[in-house]
């Protein structure tokens, strides 16, 4: 994403937050119209807001996202597939491939992802694993191995049948695997794609309107069918915060696409700026050995986190009770690290804030004995070298009489 689009999404973002009700951390979206749904924070799939999120459910077109998967998985982008014969409905979601036609994956992926197309899917399907079949049943392997107790497929494209659902919180988990692909991410925010490969260029439109509206949304798919009504797996930013949505079951695509915008604008006003190391301020107080001071650490540099609200942001200081010098300021002594809700999530170093001063060789010497015993060998010591002087005193008047 450009820098231009990033600072457009942030102005975005803040005018959305600040308009929307929806943004405050109180209102809780509704989402009356949505069958099921779910808010999810994208950088650990922790759950925000669920409404019925482990209800099997027709998923429409956002089976394409395990078929998505698959074939970032096991393909190259430059890879060329060659379509096989598909015969579609009217109604189906195509680029009108012809059977024998040529194209790349990287072509073929955006035409999946971006204008849904059925035929991309297909061509994809048999490239990636030979058949349909194979590659449904890789489909189900994969979301077993990743632990989708409650998706099952039949078909890569998202037809209607009574063996292909999948659940909110499934489907969340697996556009959080997804956008951690660059490529994948990239695709998805992509209001149109042209596709270079084939008979000829044909140009793609993003069919989640949402991305090219909203410069903070970040995808991911549509859907429908009969069955399934509309659906959406949607995801948006703003700064380090990211969420992804899914909503199944909505009765129009303008009920989509508002209850999708107000659950992305709720779940990005739940997080919050929290400046959790000062790099001017002392962390911890080691002794100094052989002298009654103190040295001062401090963290190498400041660390602000994005945090969920109702996060508990805590440290754990990793250090040595006492230093021995001489050491240089700057000196790397130990290291602290960040926890969210005992979760480790930085790690910084902790430096020495200023000179720590070494010992002369009597500190050395005295300092195990401890404070009072040293002044007691001083007078003892003075009280020795006193009585030798008068020793000394006497012995000399002694010798003139």
């Amino acid at each position: 994403m450009s820098r231009l689009r990033v600072l457009a999404a942030c102005a975005a973002l803040a005018v959305a937050l600040a308009a929307s009700p929806a943004a405050s951390a109180a209102a809780v979206p509704s989402v009356d119209h949505a069958k099921a749904a779910i808010v999810v924070d994208a950088r650990d799939g922790a759950v925000m807001f669920q409404k019925d999120p482990d209800e099997s459910r027709a998923m429409a077109s956002t089976t394409k996202l395990m078929t998505a998967l698959l074939t970032l998985e096991r393909a190259r982008p430059r890879d060329v597939l060659t379509a096989p014969a598909y015969a579609a409905l009217p109604a189906e979601s195509k680029i009108n491939l012809r059977k024998g036609e040529r194209m790349r994956v990287e072509d073929l992926l955006e035409a999946l992802l971006l204008e849904s197309a059925n035929d991309a899917a297909e061509t994809l399907a048999e490239g990636v694993a030979g058949s349909r079949p194979r590659f449904v049943a890789l489909m189900n392997r994969r979301a077993s191995e990743l632990g989708l107790g409650h998706t099952s497929y039949s078909n890569p494209i998202g037809l209607d049948d009574a063996d292909n659902y999948s659940t909110p919180r499934d489907l969340a988990s697996l556009a959080v695997r997804l956008l951690r692909r660059p490529h994948f991410a990239h695709i998805v925010d992509m209001p149109r794609a042209v596709l270079e490969s084939g008979s000829h260029k044909r140009v793609v439109d993003n069919r989640n309107l949402l991305v090219g509206r909203y410069p903070f949304v970040d995808g991911v798919k549509t859907g429908h069918t009969i069955d399934a009504g509309y659906v959406l797996v949607g995801a948006a930013h703003a700064g380090s915060a990211s969420v992804v949505t899914v909503v199944l079951g909505e009765p129009s695509e303008a009920a989509r696409d508002a209850d999708t915008l107000a659950l992305l604008r709720w779940g990005l006003g739940r997080f919050r700026r929290e400046r959790v190391l000062d790099a001017r301020r002392v962390v911890a107080r080691p002794d100094v050995k052989y002298r009654d001071d103190r040295a001062a650490l401090v963290p190498r540099r400041s660390l602000v986190l994005t945090v969920r609200r109702g996060e508990r942001v805590s440290r754990k200081v990793s250090a040595p009770d006492e230093l021995e010098g001489p050491l240089e300021a700057g000196k790397r002594v130990g290291s602290v690290t960040v926890l969210l809700d005992g979760r480790p999530v930085r790690r910084v170093d902790l430096l020495t804030s200023a000179a720590v001063p070494g010992a002369g060789p009597l500190r050395v010497l005295f300092s195990p004995l401890g404070v009072p015993l040293t002044l007691l060998l001083v007078l003892c010591a003075l009280g020795a070298a006193a009585l030798m002087v008068r020793r000394s005193r006497v012995g000399q008047r002694t010798v003139r009489e």
